[in-house]
């Protein structure tokens, strides 16, 4: 893949700034996990983790559908034809409740006070409930449920809500997202196994018509080992007939197949620290100081130097490649060591096409966006 990599940036002007998506790679990640599933496993794209049209299109045609939150979401899944979509998010709007039922989503109901706006717009619809229970078998980089979080509805609670749901709404399932980034599949496993056994009692005794048990995402990726999730336990989780599991990956799915690549501007030397200033940045890839770790990079030796002044070159030595903006924490790796790097170089972040350029602050200091390569 590097190959196809340099020679689409080597057809960029200077200085070089990009992202690119391949999505063969999209391709053969959902079948990958689509393989290790098991029956009844419906696979739902979650868009948040990367908003491309060309990745949206591919997932939607790959995937069972879309996972959206938002109304801008929607329009995308709309337009990329998704067979299916379900709509969460904790403060949705009035516009985005009509819109979603017009264009036949699925509602994740975050709250009582949601319930009572979907009856009060006239809305007739099953629906699922979303749940925030009192603990979870994973851990991941964020956790959603177990927690006072402003995502669901509190299962201590969920008696009261049901005892009042409004007329013309019909819950037929329960979402159950519980954390981000779980790097362990046999936990996972566990945990949709129990979501499974959950919703089934909790329907059983409140006479749900349960259809649905919604586990959300969560299947991680590490981003300094290059390691994924061991998806094989999965395979090991039974879903009875009568109900459809529904997992909504987004990382997983599309990390893999983006890479972020920047030009190095300037190499200098300062307090005994040598930086690799970059054309790009924090304000295009988010992601490491978000999450407080330093991003893994290749070097794309580029020979070509059309410049009249020195071209500057270290060797065998750590570099902090920090970006063009004007704050000390614009960092993207720390003290990653070098052979050889020099000014016109590129620095290949991989595993780049989830949670960069969608979280990222775009407007501060209104520097060019990077440009955006299909492959």
């Amino acid at each position: 893949m590097t190959d196809h990599l340099t020679t689409a940036l080597r057809r960029l002007p200077t200085p070089r700034c990009a992202y690119l998506y391949d999505t063969t790679t999209l391709r053969t990640r959902t079948a990958q996990l689509r393989a290790a599933t098991p029956p009844r496993t419906t696979l739902l794209y979650a868009v948040k983790a990367n908003g491309h049209p060309d990745v949206i299109h591919t997932l939607a045609t790959e995937c069972d559908g879309l996972e959206v939150a938002s109304g801008g979401e929607l329009t995308l899944a709309i337009q990329a034809g998704a067979r299916r979509i379900v709509f969460g998010g904790p403060a949705k709007t009035d516009t985005e409740l009509a819109a979603a039922t017009t264009a036949g989503a699925l509602l994740n109901v975050e709250s009582p006070h949601e319930l009572r706006r979907l009856a009060a717009l006239g809305i007739t619809a099953d629906i699922c409930l979303r749940i925030n229970r009192t603990g979870t078998p994973l851990t991941g980089s964020h956790t959603m449920t177990g927690t006072p979080t402003p995502f669901g509805i509190d299962e201590n609670q969920l008696p009261h809500v049901l005892a009042d749901i409004p007329e013309g709404l019909r819950v037929i399932g329960f979402h159950l997202h519980a954390v981000s980034n779980n790097l362990d599949g046999a936990a996972h496993a566990r945990f949709l196994t129990d979501a499974i056994d959950w919703s089934t009692r909790t329907a059983h005794t409140h006479d749900i018509p349960l259809r649905i048990v919604n586990a959300g995402g969560g299947l991680g990726i590490d981003y300094l080992t290059g390691n994924p999730i061991d998806l094989t336990p999965l395979s090991t989780v039974t879903v009875p007939d009568h109900l459809e599991l529904i997992l909504e990956p987004g990382r997983y799915l599309t990390a893999d197949a983006g890479w972020y690549a920047t030009e190095v501007l300037d190499l200098k030397t300062t307090h005994g620290r040598t930086f690799a200033i970059l054309r790009g940045g924090t304000h295009h890839f988010r992601l490491p100081a978000a999450w407080g770790y330093s991003h893994p990079f290749t070097v794309i030796p580029i020979d070509d130097w059309p410049h009249p002044y020195p071209r500057l070159t270290i060797y065998d030595t750590p570099v902090d490649a920090v970006g063009e903006l004007c704050t000390p924490r614009d960092v993207l790796t720390r003290n990653q060591h070098v052979t050889h790097l020099r000014t016109g170089d590129l620095l290949l972040y991989p595993r780049a096409g989830a949670y960069g350029w969608d979280i990222s602050h775009h407007d501060f200091l209104r520097h060019e966006p990077p440009t955006f390569i299909t492959l």
